[in-house]
């Protein structure tokens, strides 16, 4: 089982969990994304073209307030891989999270890799809360 692509995202959100698979790298269409639940999170899990260029970013649009990214529009500006909400069309850099339309504005991204043919992500580890 070798690693065909891993996107590692910039980590400021604590400590990651393991990697976590959601699903069959074959499962995703390319140019597309789908959104699986890792964790507590919602996450638009995106292939990049037909071979195994793949993103994590979070689902949330910051801009419509609704979890609906990993529907969006998959491309590129000037080479930088990103998808666009289906709601307002801004777009985001899946490396980074970074809206390209509005500088004040950036999205959470996960490390994604796949593995024997399978999607895997990373995302941070949900809080312990000790009941009382």
């Amino acid at each position: 089982m070798s690693e065909l692509h891993t996107s590692e995202a910039p980590r400021n959100e604590g400590t990651t969990q393991g990697w976590v698979e959601v699903c069959g790298a074959e499962d995703i269409i390319p140019n597309t994304g789908v959104c699986a639940l890792v964790g507590k999170r919602q996450v638009a899990v995106v292939r990049v073209g037909e071979g195994e260029e793949i993103y994590a970013i979070s689902n949330f649009d910051p801009f419509s307030k609704a979890f609906v990214l990993s529907r969006g529009i998959v491309g590129d500006k000037g080479g930088i891989p990103k998808i666009a909400s289906p709601i307002y069309k801004q777009s985001f850099d899946l490396r980074t999270g970074q809206c390209l339309d509005d500088p004040g504005v950036r999205v959470p991204v996960y490390p994604a890799r796949i593995r024997g043919g399978r999607v895997e992500v990373q995302v941070p580890a949900e809080p312990y809360v000790a009941a009382s």
